[in-house]
């Protein structure tokens, strides 16, 4: 596939010059086209007449944050956000310094990229023994039926670790323009991949920071079902946090990799022309990314998903922004 290079990339909200104006917000998460390298998803994205990418750190680094960056503005394209860092949960301390260097390496990559949107996953409890893993066992010795606190299963102690480790990197994050960005994930993702399940509880987090510091990002796939929705969007929407949109269907069945069960929008259950407009009247402005996890979409031809991507986004979110 094949796009014109050197098109100067617009501004949140309007075309590239030759790009579809009613694609102007509409941006390729890289983790929809899984299987494509960098420069085939720019490519991809470029002809589909988008004007904006959202990149995984994977991609980044197969290339250097240097030279992903000219191969995103070779393509006319400007980046949404980077995603992810996060997972701050453990309570061992070598770790979480690890942990810690890795986010301020994202921080720096998010930086040359040219985007203040760092997207953060914080993590599940330190019992999962991998993401979709089994949980370890109790310590060793613990006798039965005596029902012991387990540290490792904790989570209102990985919670506080966050908060901790958010506190720790915001004045980097903030040094270098970057806005770390706190992503609740659904709640069935909370043993393995972040503690925070709702945007009430992401806002809380991100309370005691300034808004270019610490956002939100609302995720339709995550937080659809959150009767407390429409006020927690607005509350973020008044305080200045929503730094993105990320829009995909909750399909059924869920795949054997429940990660794995996001589908096109219109193919689920999510209201997208309410949780839009409650997006849109809380005042965001911003790029809407498309980020699905689906083994059948990973395999489809990227022209058609882009395609999809475009004709979804026009029918059911373009009219309600």
């Amino acid at each position: 596939m094949s796009t014109p290079t050197g098109t100067r990339a617009a501004p949140v909200g309007q075309a590239a010059v030759g790009r579809r104006p009613e694609l102007a917000r509409l941006s390729l998460n890289t983790a929809t086209t899984k299987h494509l390298t960098l420069p085939e998803a720019a490519a991809a994205a470029a002809a589909a007449g988008l004007s904006s990418i959202g990149v995984w750190r994977d991609r980044v680094q197969e290339v250097g944050a240097e030279q992903a960056a000219r191969i995103v503005a070779d393509h006319g394209l400007r980046v949404s956000s980077l995603c992810r860092g996060g997972f701050l949960t453990t309570p061992d301390d070598d770790a979480a310094q690890v942990a810690l260097e890795d986010n301020r390496l994202a921080i720096r990559e998010a930086a040359t990229l040219g985007t203040r949107e760092l997207v953060m996953v914080v993590g599940g409890l330190p019992a999962c023994s991998a993401p979709g893993g089994p949980a370890l066992p109790y310590p060793a010795g613990t006798p039965a039926g005596s029902g012991p606190d387990d540290p490792a299963r904790d989570v209102l102690a990985a919670r506080e670790r966050v908060a901790e480790r958010i506190a720790e990197l915001a004045p980097y994050a903030a040094g270098h323009g970057v806005r770390l960005v706190l992503e609740a994930l659904h709640p069935m993702f909370a043993a393995d991949r972040a503690v925070i399940s709702t945007l009430g509880q992401a806002l809380d987090l991100a309370e005691p920071f300034p808004a270019d510091v610490v956002g939100v990002v609302v995720d339709t796939y995550h937080v659809w079902w959150d009767p407390d929705l429409q006020r927690q969007v607005a509350r973020a929407g008044a305080a200045g946090r929503i730094a993105g949109y990320q829009v995909c269907d909750w399909v059924l069945p869920l795949a054997a990799e429940p990660l794995n069960s996001r589908g096109h929008v219109g193919d689920g259950y999510v209201d997208f022309a309410t949780v839009t407009r409650w997006v849109r009247d809380a005042g965001y402005t911003g790029d809407v990314e498309v980020e699905i996890f689906n083994e059948q979409i990973w395999a489809a031809p990227a022209e058609q998903t882009l395609a999809t991507m475009a004709e979804r986004h026009v029918r059911h979110v373009l009219p309600h922004l």
